[in-house]
């Protein structure tokens, strides 16, 4: 089956497509993946200020939610359109849509609800493909953080690989997924990735640059030792896991409030701050689980500085490589993954790991639009698939 994955993250800047061909092997055990290439597309300059303005911790109106959730479903409309026709030569059978998240309700270390952006019928009328969307909800709703549910699929790809491999994604808040030697699999969100570095940057050129380009402000400055310990001081990171967080809690205005009394720092110290602020964060995090590699993804890993300092940090030898070296790049594993949790949804399997998310089990995730053919679901495999192998056509 022919799948395109949609994906936007909590950077919010572009939307991705990632096409797959997926099939289930005689046995059921195994998940191959071909990847058939992925297309990007950045959000029109007044939709992403009219999502920017709409997320915490501003204010916003169910008119603008409405808005949003419009013209976010046409921007995926369009890409999935594209990745059909440049991916998949117009054979697309499904689209996988995980949508824009605006908001995660996280509290007392519970999550309550979450919410994701772009209609998915939009996408279903434009391609005339079934989507699959909202995945994140069946999660929350069984008791599980919603988060991150990546873990699956990084949970069948690590799989078999020596000592304790650990998936790690830096996008605007960072994750991992580790399997311990023993015991289950472990995930969690470990704070801001590139959140706080995004939000120092817009506010340095006063909205010009929404990101540290190859990390050349970083690269200028100094790590300013009382910021970074006031930083380290967030409750988040002490929290047991499962928990998750976003841009409800690591925003411009949680900034704002730690650089109080900071008046005179300059933006490449700032930076260069921040970015320790995330190698560190995701190092302690890494370091009680034991990890022996870390196979890392998301838009952080082309700040040179960000994986020089995360280098540094993790224990003694514990191997970095990009997620490329799994055959699945780095820039575009989330959008795979959501391909295969479509693909698993379609075919009536689980889509989430109970004992990442802290769900009360495993759930068929989330909900189904029709196309404009007649829906047909393929039989229910036997079982689950234990292991993704990523092969080539």
């Amino acid at each position: 089956m022919k799948v395109v994955g949609l994906m936007s993250g909590t950077s919010h800047d572009a939307v991705d497509a990632a096409a797959a061909e997926l099939t289930l092997d005689g046995a059921g055990d195994t998940l191959r993946l071909v990847p058939l290439g992925m297309v990007s597309a950045p959000y029109e300059d007044a939709l992403r200020r009219a999502l920017a303005a709409a997320l915490p911790p501003s204010p916003t109106t169910m008119a603008d939610v409405c808005r949003l959730d419009t013209r976010i479903g046409q921007a995926f409309a369009a890409l999935a359109v594209r990745a059909d026709r440049e991916l998949c030569g117009g054979r697309a059978e499904l689209i996988a849509s995980h949508g824009q998240t605006v908001y995660h309700w996280a509290s007392g270390g519970r999550v309550h609800g979450t919410l994701q952006l772009g209609r998915p019928a939009w996408i279903a009328e434009a391609t005339g493909c079934p989507v699959v969307s909202d995945f994140r909800p069946g999660d929350v709703a069984a008791g599980g953080q919603g988060a991150p549910l990546v873990s699956l699929i990084d949970t069948m790809l690590l799989r078999g690989r020596p000592g304790v491999p650990t998936a790690l994604n830096i996008g605007g808040i960072a994750n991992l997924t580790a399997l311990p030697a023993t015991g289950p699999a472990v995930a969690f969100d470990t704070g801001p990735g590139n959140a706080l570095m995004d939000a120092a940057v817009h506010a340095a050129t006063s909205g010009r640059a929404g990101y540290d380009a190859d990390g050349a402000l970083a690269a200028r400055g100094r790590v300013v030792p009382a910021l970074l310990r006031r930083l380290l001081d967030e409750p988040y990171y002490r929290l047991p896991a499962p928990k998750t967080t976003g841009k409800e809690l690591f925003h411009s205005g949680y900034l704002r409030t730690a650089l109080d009394g900071f008046d005179s720092l300059t933006p490449p110290d700032l930076l260069a701050t921040l970015t320790r602020l995330t190698a560190r964060t995701v190092a302690d995090a890494l370091r009680p689980l034991g990890a022996t590699e870390v196979v890392a993804s998301g838009g952080g890993t082309r700040n040179p500085v960000l994986m020089s300092m995360l280098r540094e940090e993790l224990a003694a030898g514990t191997a970095l490589l990009d997620s490329g070296a799994l055959g699945l790049p780095a820039a575009e594993k989330e959008a795979y993954a959501f391909a295969v949790l479509g693909f698993l949804t379609l075919h009536g399997l689980p889509g989430n790991a109970p004992e990442c998310t802290g769900a009360r089990g495993p759930r068929v995730l989330g909900s189904l639009t029709p196309g404009r053919r007649p829906l047909r679901l393929p039989p229910v495999p036997a079982r689950a698939p234990l292991s993704l192998v990523v092969g080539r056509g």
